[in-house]
């Protein structure tokens, strides 16, 4: 059977799978009781409803529609894998003496064991969960290229509907590789529909050149003149230029497929307004928890892969985001060795006691990281100058209370450095029990510690 014809079986084989865990007869919802003194989220600054969450995305959002978040969302964006069958890297730069070098670990790979029926039925299943989530206003955003974009449009038409199809976008872009053998592949493909019969749409405008650069003089258009000629503002088009992210941007995280911030917001512009709730179930770098905050939306991202997290969590908190960072299958601590030190000195005339806190180093095993053999030797060589260069970000709870790691302080690497000691006052130590001690790696391991004072 060729896979047209699979399509339709597909999709109902997808609404049994999503009855099924609807129905909570299938991925029972589980609840993380932080065995082992390790707690189920992170409180990052000032929590005020976003949420960033490692975990299975299809299981999560059952556990959204459990706790009454169906209808609730206004806008859903997906980056999902786009079945290109490759492994994607994310790229580190680090310093070995005083030579540079680069680290290049996976960071994911496309169903490259899979076959293109599962993948479809993946996606669809996780398609109808984000139905039940979308407000009847609301829309979804599915973001692919040509290797699935046209048996995904047939999809998404069964799911929610022909008439419910908005747009079809083309993402223009200039990078990439070329080819001797086709046309050079310089686009993705976005997929616009909404949930009901309305749904909230505020057309940007864009500027639309005459032809030669000259004036119309048209009765009742009005005409603006920049440094290239005369032009008209009209309705945006669908073809959207944007630059990917570029090496020396300041967004750039060095996790691979990073979409552009100002794509994000240019979809969140159209379809939300500040105080709405968008989200992202392949949340990969995190570009759209970091374009939402900009534009003062609350966000729930979700992402299974440990490294997708670490480089999102970085990301929000370099921008001063404020987010609750959840473990649906609780914490994965890898067996490695954070060393470091503690000192508190009293203050001359003064009850209170200076408190010091500095990493020392860091101990980890290139054989259980995925890396190639060749990029297993340069962790070695870092090892061996610093170990500390190793870690991407540190955070501090100075009144830890054994359950939720309150991220009071938070160091994050800037570069190829990242400050390593923390140096603060303490009144009363009696009431500062213990500090929650938490660090990330660039690979996105993290290591916990109490430290009892």
């Amino acid at each position: 059977m060729g896979l047209t014809k699979s399509l339709l079986q597909i999709i109902e084989e997808s609404k049994k799978e999503f009855e099924k865990v609807e129905a909570g007869s299938f991925y029972p919802v589980e609840v993380y009781d932080g065995d082992a003194g390790l707690p189920p989220f992170d409180a990052h600054l000032k929590y005020r409803g976003n949420r960033l969450v490692k975990g299975d995305n299809l299981r999560y959002m059952k556990t959204l529609l459990d706790d009454g978040y169906g209808g609730r969302f206004k806008l859903i964006y997906i980056d999902p894998p786009f079945f290109s069958q490759n492994n994607y890297r994310a790229n580190t730069k680090m310093k070995v003496g005083e030579e540079d070098i680069m680290i290049h670990s996976t960071a994911y790979e496309d169903h490259r064991s899979s076959d293109i029926e599962d993948y479809l039925e993946m996606l669809t299943t996780r398609l109808l969960f984000m139905r039940e989530l979308l407000s009847e206003e609301g829309s979804v955003w599915i973001h692919l290229d040509w290797h699935v974009v046209h048996y995904v449009k047939v999809i998404m038409d069964e799911i929610f509907g022909m008439d419910n199809f908005v747009n079809e976008i083309i993402w223009k872009y200039k990078s990439g590789g070329t080819s001797k053998h086709h046309f050079s592949r310089k686009h993705d493909t976005l997929l616009f529909y909404r949930k009901g019969k309305k749904h909230d749409f505020h057309v940007p405008k864009e500027k639309s050149y005459n032809r030669g650069y000259k004036p119309y003089r048209f009765k009742g258009v009005k005409e603006y003149k920049d440094e290239l000629g005369w032009y008209t503002m009209v309705n945006m088009k669908d073809v959207w230029e944007i630059d990917m992210v570029g090496r020396t941007s300041a967004e750039r995280t060095g996790y691979a497929t990073q979409k552009p911030e100002a794509l994000l917001e240019r979809i969140l512009e159209c379809c939300t307004k500040p105080g709405d709730l968008c989200g992202d179930f392949f949340s990969g770098a995190g570009t759209l928890a970091a374009a939402a905050q900009k534009k003062e939306l609350n966000w729930i991202c979700c992402d299974m892969g440990q490294m997708a997290i670490g480089t999102s969590e970085k990301r929000i908190v370099k921008n001063k985001g404020s987010f609750l960072l959840e473990y649906q299958e609780g914490i994965d601590v890898p067996d490695f060795k954070l060393e470091y030190e503690v000192s508190l000195e009293d203050v001359a005339v003064s009850d209170m006691k200076k408190l010091s806190i500095r990493l020392l180093s860091y101990d980890i095993d290139p054989e259980s990281l995925p890396l190639d053999d060749k990029n297993r030797e340069k962790v070695r060589q870092v090892l061996k100058n610093n170990s500390l260069d190793f870690i991407d970000q540190w955070s501090l709870d100075l009144s830890h209370n054994g359950k939720l790691q309150n991220a009071e302080k938070v160091f994050i690497r800037e570069g190829k450095t990242i400050e390593t000691e923390y140096t603060g006052f303490v009144e009363d130590i009696q009431n500062v029990g213990s500090i929650g001690l938490r660090a990330v790696d660039i690979f996105g391991n993290q290591i916990r510690k109490a430290i009892n004072i």
